[in-house]
This record gives structure tokens, C-alpha cells and sequence, in this order.
């Protein structure tokens, strides 16, 4: 693994780079006469419950990340960049669809769901397969898979190859859910016919030990969601048998991954390609390869940043071996904000020490609080992007709409209906980004303007017993709340009864955009660069 900072180019060289993009733009495609140039690769590193303040850039203490750090050094750095919602699944299926998780009510899934991405509907995959592009996913889905009673047995569908995926490897849903086997494309990797899987989030099947019944066969207590079924030590959620041949073991998920991560990207390196890397780090359960044990002073949950900032060092390091690397777009970010205890007790919070995961914000996974969705990015691209600081106000919505603007697709009506163009901004190219944006949380919306931040009260009969239960500060309540962020990061002032007005107009701009969609509905207008290789 090479952790030096490699230089791209002579600096003095940069200007003069910069302006032959420029030159070229003006025509909408950035090609020469000699030689035509290809689009830029994708690869998206989205990391799991990887919070604002736990990257070295972003002023992480107590753990190191180097291979992140250089993104943020070459690249562009986000101070204002939000996933669509503050928990998982509405977040991945946003950055997929452009649209939000809450108008096709997505919300974190068990094991065994169906997919919620029906075959047919656009995504950022297929929208980028009509470009020329070669796609794959690899890494956790938990956007559900077949049709809600999958045969682990057989071939597993619909899934990632029927909505735009040309390749997938997959943990199926998530490291704490059953079923702990890896899916390759259709089927499960390794699987013996002789001993058939069998799922059940209902009641318990076959003969595996489960937390409730054994505990003292785990690795790490787990709280009573968290005991069914155990597998490597740990237990999860949900009733498991069989499979034996097929079950994974955790603390080889860094390398089972970057293998096939990078396996796949030498395949496809003449060709433009998108590469969505799905990290299972830092979710829970939290077991570290032993080699990056100890490597930071938080235990389990610094020691998973360690290795997810492995994990991202060891595909540039492949880009770069390959000579692809200048003309690869890397996008660096997390799918919610961060969480400590999430079901087993790993000692998160009794080894934080001065570390803040949530920076200068306040909550955090599943909050309301700006933690909950404010989540490190950076963008990379050594052709494209020069280094620098950006506080414009971006989305993982608008991903979507954005590489549809850079490659040149015109996006069909009722495609990616949330996702904007924002790809000035996110090329670095303005410092301007969205004036409104939802953020979603559990049981309710948060709207930014600007600088301001409203809440819509919380109007469910009762908070969730397991929010209680975590301990988390959710930002849930029965009356208004607006916070102005341009004096007030951390949302400790509540100014609702002071601006009235402003409440009734946040949020009859919030009712306007959950029933017709966002008052700016720009398009991408026409090829940023030439689509074809």
C-alpha cells in the first residue's frame, strides 16, 4: 500500500490546462482535433455511518486517514454536502433514483425485503449505461431483492442487474441481518446444494445458536434486536440455517471487496466505467481486519475508519497502476450521519475520547439535527478539478442529474425527478449549489434555505422506544423549529417564535415540494463532454 501524496501535475502547468477545458467547454465537448477524449470514469466510495468530524480533513482526533486526507488535498473538499436522508436505505435509493426515499415510503429494510428499485425505473446505472459506460456495484446493497420471498437457493432477482448494473457483488443487505453470505450477480458465492439457506425474520429456524438463547458464545453482547441468529461470534437480526459452506466472515470484508473492486475495474479500463464501492465500514457489527486493529485510540468504530481509509488507498493506488487514474471521478462520501452504541456494546462511546464524529453539528444517524444528514464528501478528478474548499449547499440527489449534465444524457420526463444539475459545483467551477433541500430523518423533514434551518413538528402518537433507547438527540418535537446556521451551527436557539413568518413560508415551501417537487427543475441542457469512447 503506497501512502505517499503523489503529484498530478506541475502546478505551473495548471493554469494553462484549465484553459484548454475552458476553450473546449464552450462547444459542450471537451475534445481536441488530434485525439478524442473519453468521459471521465466514476467511482463513488459511499461509506456506511461515516460521520462529519471522523476523517483526518474534517478534524477527526485519535485516528488517522491518509488515503482520505489526499482526496481532500488534490481535490475538492464539501463543508455543506448532505445525503438525501439519516438513514440508509432512503439514502441509497435517493442516490440511485434522484429522488427522495420518502415518495416511495423507503425506510431501513430487513434482511429479506423485496427490492424497492423495481426493474424499469431509471438510475444513476442504466442513465450512465445509455452514456457507454460499463457499471457495477460492490459492497452492501440493503435496498432490498426479489420480490419479498427470495430462494437463497436459486437465482435471486430482480436485483442491481435489473436496474441498470452490469456486475454485483453484494453483502445482501447489511452486516447485522441474516443472511451473512455473499451474492455474486443472481446467486449466493460458495453456496453447497447439499446444505440449502433458509431465512426467517418470523421465528426461529434450523439449529444455529442465537444471542438470546447462548450468550455466552458471542464475541460482543448485542442488545435484544441484535441477538437472533450467530454467525462468526456475532449475532444478528433475523433466523438463519444452513448455508455453512457460504457464510462470510467480517474481518475479511476489506479485502474480499477491494479484490473484487479492483478485479473488476482492470477488466473494464479501456472502457469508461462506474464503480459504485458500497463500504459495510463503519456500520456495525465493527470487526476490523486484525491488522488494523489498534490503530487507532477509539477501538472497534476508529479502528473501521483505518480500514475504510485502507480500503480507499488501495483503489487509487489500482487507478493510478493502471494510468487511469487522471481521468477518473472520484466522489467520497457517507450514506447518513454517524452513530456510536447501534446495538453492540464495542465501547464507541466509552473510547471516544475528545474525537467528535459529528464535528461542529448537533445529532447524528437518524436525527433531524444537521449531523444527520451532513456527511463528508469530496470530490476528485486530477483532469477536471482543482483543489480547494467548497461551501456551496450539494445533495447526493443530484448526482444524478450532474454526471447526466457532464456525459451529455438528456433525462426523460419522471426520471430522477428530485436531482438537479448541479455539476458546476460539484466540479468546483462555482460556489453556488442548491437554495432549497430536504432532509430526511425518522418520522420527519427538515428543510435548509440558505442558511436557515426548519424542522417540521413531529405529529406520530409516540417517539420510537429504540430512538429513546439509543440515547440519541433526534431533534424531534411537537412545535416548530428554526435555527439560522449562519450564527448557530450547533441548532442551540430555537427561533421559531421570533420569526413566525418565516416558519409559515419554510413550510409551505416544504408541502410544496413534498406534493410537486422543487420549485427549480433544471435539466441538464446540453453534453458537457463527449459521451461515447
Amino acid at each position: 500500500m503506497k501512502l505517499e501524496l503523489k503529484r498530478r501535475l506541475p502546478i505551473a502547468l495548471l493554469p494553462l490546462l484549465l484553459a484548454c477545458f475552458a476553450e473546449q467547454a464552450i462547444d459542450g465537448d471537451w475534445r481536441t482535433e488530434e485525439e478524442p477524449t473519453r468521459p471521465p470514469n466514476l467511482v463513488i466510495f459511499y461509506v456506511d455511518d461515516l460521520g462529519y468530524g471522523d476523517v483526518g480533513s474534517y478534524g477527526a482526533i485519535g485516528v488517522e486517514t491518509p488515503n482520505i486526507d489526499r482526496l481532500a488535498a488534490e481535490g475538492l473538499l464539501f463543508t455543506d454536502a448532505h445525503s438525501a436522508a439519516a438513514t440508509c436505505t432512503p439514502s441509497r435509493y435517493s442516490l440511485l433514483t434522484g429522488e427522495h426515499g420518502f415518495r416511495r415510503s423507503a425506510h431501513v429494510l430487513p434482511g429479506d425485503a423485496g427490492a424497492i428499485i423495481r426493474p424499469g425505473t431509471p438510475t444513476l446505472a442504466s442513465m450512465l449505461q445509455r452514456a457507454g459506460y460499463k457499471t457495477a456495484v460492490v459492497g452492501k446493497w440493503h435496498l432490498g431483492l426479489g420480490d419479498g420471498d427470495v430462494d437463497w437457493n436459486g437465482e435471486v432477482a430482480p436485483g442491481p442487474l435489473d436496474i441498470g448494473f452490469d456486475y454485483s457483488f453484494l453483502l445482501p443487505s447489511t452486516g447485522d441481518r441474516v443472511p451473512t453470505v455473499y451474492l455474486e450477480n443472481r446467486r449466493v458465492l460458495g453456496l453447497d446444494p447439499a446444505d440449502p439457506i433458509e431465512v426467517s425474520y418470523r421465528g426461529k429456524v434450523g439449529n444455529r445458536p442465537t444471542g438470546y438463547e447462548s450468550p455466552d458464545l458471542l464475541r460482543v453482547a448485542a442488545d435484544r434486536q441484535h441477538s437472533d441468529t450467530i454467525v462468526n461470534g456475532v449475532s444478528r437480526i433475523g433466523h438463519m440455517a444452513g448455508g455453512d459452506a457460504a457464510l462470510w466472515v467480517d474481518e475479511e470484508f476489506p479485502d474480499v471487496f477491494t479484490e473484487r473492486a479492483v478485479a473488476w475495474v482492470r477488466e473494464h479500463r479501456d472502457q469508461p466505467f462506474f464503480l459504485l464501492h458500497s463500504f459495510h465500514d463503519i456500520h456495525v457489527p465493527r470487526l476490523p481486519n486484525p491488522r488494523f486493529e489498534g490503530r487507532s485510540s477509539m477501538g472497534p468504530r476508529g479502528d473501521a475508519i483505518v480500514q475504510a481509509d485502507w480500503i480507499v488507498g488501495a483503489l487509487l493506488d489500482e487507478l493510478e497502476d493502471l494510468g487511469i487514474a487522471e481521468n477518473t471521478l472520484v466522489l467520497f462520501t457517507s450514506d447518513n450521519g454517524p452513530v456510536l452504541n447501534d446495538g453492540y456494546e464495542d465501547r464507541a462511546v466509552e473510547l471516544l475520547g475528545e474525537h467528535r464524529p459529528w464535528g461542529p453539528f448537533r445529532g447524528g444517524k437518524y436525527s433531524a439535527f444537521e449531523a444527520g444528514t451532513r456527511v463528508p464528501t469530496i470530490a476528485w478528478w486530477p483532469a477536471g478539478i482543482e483543489p480547494a474548499t467548497s461551501n456551496a449547499l450539494v445533495s447526493q440527489l443530484d448526482i444524478y442529474a450532474s454526471m447526466a449534465s457532464l456525459v451529455g444524457v438528456a433525462l426523460e420526463e419522471g426520471e430522477a425527478t428530485d436531482s438537479l444539475d448541479q455539476l458546476d459545483a460539484w466540479l468546483g467551477r462555482s460556489t453556488s449549489g442548491r437554495e432549497f433541500l430536504i432532509e430526511e430523518s425518522v418520522g420527519t423533514l427538515s428543510l435548509r434555505r440558505d442558511s436557515w434551518k426548519y424542522i417540521v413538528p413531529f405529529t406520530r402518537p409516540n417517539l420510537p422506544a429504540w430512538i429513546e433507547r439509543k440515547g440519541i438527540e433526534g431533534g424531534f418535537d411537537r412545535d416548530p423549529q428554526l435555527y439560522d446556521l449562519s450564527a448557530d451551527l450547533g441548532e442551540q436557539n430555537n427561533v421559531a417564535a421570533e420569526r413566525p413568518e418565516l416558519v409559515r413560508s419554510l413550510q409551505s415551501l416544504v408541502q410544496q415540494i413534498v406534493e410537486s417537487g422543487y420549485p427549480d427543475s433544471r435539466r441538464p441542457a446540453k453534453p458537457r463532454i463527449s459521451s461515447q469512447p
